[in-house]
């Protein structure tokens, strides 16, 4: 496997931790982050750039981490995070189709 995406493995589950973090300390709720994790994700694939000149697979990378960390705020326990494997698997049974795949 690549050296970068076992970096960003990790990043995603540093950024899983430190959500469940502040949510944990009572700076932000689970709704607030999923609230701007889904916004992120919104902004990414509202680009013209990926929406016009980008297939549904890259499309679906660009969103990758917001749907994942997403995944992990709503898994949560007060102190675990579900694995990377785990999530990452969530994230492609449950994404649904493009408008342009339908």
């Amino acid at each position: 496997m690549n050296t970068a995406n076992l970096q960003l493995e990790g990043l995603y589950l540093v950024v899983a931790a430190l959500n469940n973090a502040l949510v944990k300390k009572g700076l932000l709720s689970r709704d607030e982050i999923e609230l701007a994790l889904r916004r992120a994700e919104e902004t990414a694939i509202g680009d013209d750039r990926v929406a016009e000149d980008m297939r549904p697979a890259n499309r679906d990378a660009i969103a990758f981490p917001a749907r994942l960390l997403t995944l992990a705020n709503r898994m949560a326990s007060e102190d675990e995070i579900s694995t990377f494997s785990e999530l990452a698997r969530m994230v492609g049974s449950t994404k649904e189709p493009y408008n342009d795949q339908r």
